[in-house]
């Protein structure tokens, strides 16, 4: 489940889409998108000539309490791409920022081993969580992802408590401070996706749509389309079954420009049976909802380091 340029599903699906598709509308599984440093790669949006560190700086990756006594969050809406990922009984976030930063982030909790997959084409992202048990955190220090964690060297000095939050649910960090932390070596992540430009129609494959329901492990959220701000705001289903609409520690409602369900297989960690674990290489249903359109497909991806793809009925990518 993707959101700001986009948040996963629960459950698996067949595979849509039409295999002979006109090549000139199809991006392949394996294909890596072309570059181009007039934009920010994880939104599509024009970058001021003046911005010349962002074309060096890796991507940050925060991961983000979803826990009700971690609410309100801060950094959300700041973030390019979101990922809501299932853990025990709730969900949390995986809030991958370029663009711009937050300072502060949080409140920041632990990594899962599906992280790995998840992040992987991001470029060695910088990884700002708070620690795992000893299987979660050997398996993020082989992996390719930046470990600038609360519990590593590096990244002591770098995290602090909120005192108006109660332990776990306090832990915060500043992009600033660890931007800093990033290796001689980092490099900027490539696009994601595929963008829309002002002359592009919409798909005959959209429908309209006010927004939807996605009822994930524990959660429940409706993302709302708002015309006036063109975007999707979320709210969440409490257990009156009363939408209340969730906002940022700057009171402003958590919106996303696009929203993408993705429906994936969930299987255990090896780390830790008792922790959920996304299956997102392969192949899967998708919802798209962009410019108040729904639009249903396929995702696939061939490998951990690739990107997304995203494809309607017809085989044609669709573009956010």
């Amino acid at each position: 489940f993707l959101s700001a340029c986009g948040g996963g599903g629960d459950s698996t699906g067949d595979t849509t889409g039409d295999t002979n598709a006109s090549p000139a509308n199809t991006i392949a599984p394996t294909a890596t998108l072309p570059i181009n440093t007039a934009v920010y790669p994880l939104t599509g949006l024009p970058r001021p000539e003046m911005d010349i560190g962002v074309l060096t700086r890796p991507a940050l990756v925060a991961k983000i309490d979803n826990h009700p006594l971690g609410r309100p969050q801060t950094g959300l809406n700041k973030a390019d791409i979101v990922f809501e990922e299932n853990v025990e009984g709730t969900t949390r976030f995986a809030a991958v920022f370029h663009s711009q930063g937050s300072d502060p982030v949080g409140p920041l909790r632990s990594g899962r081993t599906q992280d790995i997959d998840i992040l992987g084409a991001y470029n060695k992202p910088l990884f700002v969580w708070s620690g795992g048990n000893g299987g979660v955190t050997q398996a993020i220090n082989k992996s390719d992802l930046v470990n600038v964690g609360y519990l590593t060297s590096i990244g002591q000095g770098k995290y602090f408590r909120d005192k108006t939050y109660r332990a776990p649910h306090n832990l915060y960090s500043r992009t600033t401070d660890i931007w800093k932390l990033a290796p001689k070596t980092a490099i900027a992540p490539p696009q994601q996706f595929v963008y829309r430009t002002p002359s592009d129609a919409t798909p005959a494959t959209s429908l309209p749509a006010i927004g939807v329901k996605v009822k994930m492990d524990g959660v429940k959220v409706y993302w709302q389309w708002d015309p006036a701000t063109r975007t999707y705001l979320r709210n969440s289903e409490n257990t009156k079954r009363i939408l209340e609409k969730e906002k940022d520690k700057d009171a402003t409602i958590i919106n996303a420009t696009n929203v993408v369900i993705l429906v994936v297989k969930y299987l255990r960690s090896k780390a830790d049976p008792r922790s959920p674990e996304a299956q997102t290489i392969g192949t899967g249903n998708v919802v798209v909802l962009t410019n108040g359109e729904a639009i249903r497909g396929t995702w696939a991806r061939s490998e951990r380091t690739r990107s997304f793809v995203l494809t309607d009925a017809t085989g044609a990518v669709i573009k956010l």
